[in-house]
């Protein structure tokens, strides 16, 4: 699996040494509202949880542990990859609360929609996000992602209902942005 390089954000496979970084991380509630968890649903990590997520990343030849400073923060991949109409979905999440706000997130989709453009040869990615997400949504809108459309009421988070954006990217934008 390729180890993808920026200037600040490292994308590399995972393993089972990541479980403890993994561990001490953590569950954020207010992190895993941004994924549509209930404060009252979200579940401090376990060393077993973790052990569950390294295996399954590691696994995964589209998924990548993000690094900062040879620390893991978080992680991004694609998923639901479709050879034939050459497109996919992206999935990122930032774990570590004190590397919110910093570009990091943006970084690593950048570094993963180049390897997806270019060396996968995808044609279109796809992301699913909840609409109170604004930090997410300024981070794809600023890797050239744009609102496609809204699903109403599709989670059901801290007794409310949310609506999920639909937003996309061609790798034809993403060739035009330089």
């Amino acid at each position: 699996m390729t180890v993808l390089q920026g200037a600040r954000v490292r994308l590399r496979p995972a393993s089972s040494d990541d479980a403890d970084a993994r561990f001490a991380l953590g569950t954020d509630p207010d992190i895993v509202r941004m994924f549509g968890v209930s404060l009252a649903d979200a579940k401090p990590m376990t060393k077993d949880a973790a052990k569950r997520w390294a295996q399954g990343q590691a696994e995964n030849p589209h998924a990548w542990v993000i690094e900062v400073e040879g620390c893991l923060v978080g992680e991004i991949k694609l998923h639901s990859i479709n050879a034939e109409d050459k497109r996919a979905a992206m999935a990122i999440a930032i774990y570590d609360r004190s590397r919110l706000g910093m570009g990091i997130g943006t970084e690593a989709i950048d570094l993963l929609l180049r390897h997806a453009f270019f060396e996968l040869k995808l044609h279109r990615i796809g992301i699913r996000v909840l609409a109170y997400n604004e930090r997410a949504i300024r981070a794809y809108a600023k890797c050239g992602f744009i609102v496609e459309g809204q699903e109403r009421e599709t989670a059901f988070v801290d007794g409310k209902w949310h609506d999920d954006l639909m937003m996309g990217l061609l790798s034809t934008e993403y060739q035009m942005r330089g």
